[in-house]
């Protein structure tokens, strides 16, 4: 009985995670409400309390999930085979991934919403910034240095190279997205900034 008790709890949690991250992305956190969540849920309020005391929590909660999300990414970018004759296409196979992981249409909603409430959450951004981005520059700056280490690249500060890395893959579809709200990029866009910003990279650092 008690299993069969945890379990229901489990599925509301789930159902409210999922609700208020539905909400918070379509009205923002001002025009969210603790109802167009229980709503949404198919929970009653009193339940949203019990699992959230109050929606600046709830708020925390569905934000900093989103970055057990990422640790498929981070994997990827630990993950680049030591082979002098394929860098150049490992790389783009990776940057392609790295795209299309951080262009996810959620991703990019999520961002907005986080820059969006940054003076209200500073410590919220701040968190989920390390949690995510800030871990996955880390284990790029980490593989830089193991591929300089077996001469396949030439880097002297590996953290500002994996700066440089995302910055060439990422800056144009999140700008668009930031900035016009587009959200969806083709195939053949992701394949063209994938195959650019490794060339451009390579050329600064091979």
């Amino acid at each position: 009985m008690e299993t069969t008790g945890q379990g229901r709890s489990a599925r509301k949690h789930q159902a409210i995670m999922e609700a208020a991250t539905a909400v918070f992305m379509e009205k923002g956190y001002a025009g969210t409400s603790m109802d167009d969540i229980a709503r949404l849920a198919a929970v009653s309020k009193q339940t949203v309390y019990k699992h959230f005391s109050d929606k600046e929590k709830l708020f925390a909660a569905i934000v900093l999930a989103t970055t057990d999300r990422l640790d498929t990414t981070i994997d990827l970018l630990a993950d680049i085979p030591t082979d002098a004759a394929n860098l150049e296409e490992n790389l783009t196979r990776l940057a392609r991934d790295f795209l299309t992981s951080l262009t996810h249409p959620q991703v990019i909603q999520l961002r907005r919403l986080i820059i969006a409430n940054a003076d209200v959450f500073p410590d919220l951004g701040t968190e989920w910034y390390q949690r995510g981005f800030e871990r996955g520059l880390a284990t790029l700056a980490a593989t830089f240095q193991r591929l300089t280490d077996e001469g396949l690249l030439h880097i002297d500060d590996t953290l500002l190279a994996a700066n440089h890395f995302s910055g060439l893959l990422l800056w144009i579809p999140v700008n668009q997205a930031m900035f016009t709200g587009r959200t969806q990029h083709t195939d053949a866009d992701l394949d063209r900034y994938a195959i650019a910003g490794t060339r451009a990279f390579l050329a600064a650092y091979r």
